[in-house]
């Protein structure tokens, strides 16, 4: 870890899931996210009741969470986002699970798991380069 005028700066590598680019403002929660019936999908906001992320949209942000829940469906919902424009630009998982995996592979949002999500905040900004994961501050 770099610090300089109170910049950090981090790279972590973790393992590819959907390969690609993308950069954003991360969102994290340290819960795990249902894509079916736990994000509106037209409007990208989470709606599962008590979600510590209720009522925060994830369009265009990277998306950090432990790893994914629910049915099936929700793997069809991310690519539903994606067509609508509404998709996170990219997801950072600790351990991604089939739903999340197939949901960003047909959705070509990239996508990596592997990685030590408690290094990540809210509001960093985050750039995803296949395997690795750049954080500044």
């Amino acid at each position: 870890m770099h610090r300089s005028c109170g910049e950090r700066k981090m790279e972590l590598k973790g393992r590819i899931i959907s390969k690609g680019v993308a950069e954003g403002e991360a969102l994290i929660t340290t819960q795990p996210i249902s894509f079916y019936g736990g994000v509106d999908p037209n409007t990208s906001e989470i709606i599962e009741k008590g979600h510590e992320l209720q009522g925060k949209k994830v369009k265009e942000k990277i998306l950090v969470f432990p790893n994914g829940k629910g049915s099936t469906v929700g793997s069809y919902t991310l690519y539903r986002m994606k067509k609508k424009g509404t998709a996170p630009a990219g997801i950072i998982n600790s351990d991604c699970e089939t739903v999340v995996a197939v949901g960003a592979i047909i959705s070509e949002i990239p996508c990596v798991d592997k990685i030590d999500i408690s290094k990540i905040k809210t509001g960093d900004l985050v750039r995803l380069e296949n395997d690795v994961v750049k954080i500044k501050k």
